[in-house]
């Protein structure tokens, strides 16, 4: 286990990463972050995902066009794509797959690798026939990834007081 300071600051200090630097993301690698990622909380443990490691420039390519926010795909020595069944967990799938995402995101992080979650709801149908994906097969994220070439700011955030609300809503924290 992670110090609590070193905890908060992985937490902290991950940026989503749009460029890279044209250097290989090794399998073994990868296989270290699915490994963490098989551990991300589900419904009822039912671990509803299936992901799949996209390293070929054509399919790169055609899901970096998938629209203008997946552009990053491109020039990020590969993608993973978080793939959900949506017979498996019915009610939770998306959720399921949204922790299963973030894992990601972190043990890559922790791994000294950048990712970029890359929306896929709007175009289900677009990215299952790119990925020879059946119907109950949904993709809830993709994620580029590889050794970070940017090191951005944070973004600004909300405060806690617009965000926190005490036993109902609109109650707000002081």
């Amino acid at each position: 286990m992670c110090d609590l300071e070193k905890c908060i600051e992985l937490l902290l200090t991950r940026r989503s990463i749009r460029r890279f630097k044209d250097e290989e993301v090794s399998l073994d690698i990868v296989k270290k972050i699915l490994d963490i990622t098989r551990y991300a909380p589900s419904a009822k443990n039912r671990q509803p995902w299936e992901f799949i490691i996209v390293s070929d420039h054509s399919i790169k390519d055609k899901l970096s066009r998938i629209h203008l926010g997946a552009r990053p795909l491109a020039r990020a020595p590969l993608g993973l794509v978080v793939v959900c069944d949506n017979e498996i967990a019915p009610e939770s799938y998306q959720v399921d797959c949204a922790n299963a995402a973030m894992y990601i995101m972190l043990a890559a992080h922790a791994l000294g690798l950048g990712t970029v979650w890359i929306q896929t709801l709007r175009n289900t149908r677009e990215i299952q026939e790119i990925l020879g994906l059946p119907p109950n097969k949904i993709p809830i994220a993709i994620l580029a990834i590889g050794w970070p070439a940017e090191n951005p700011a944070p973004k600004p955030r909300k405060t806690l007081k617009d965000l926190v609300h005490i036993n109902k809503y609109g109650n707000k924290l002081l």
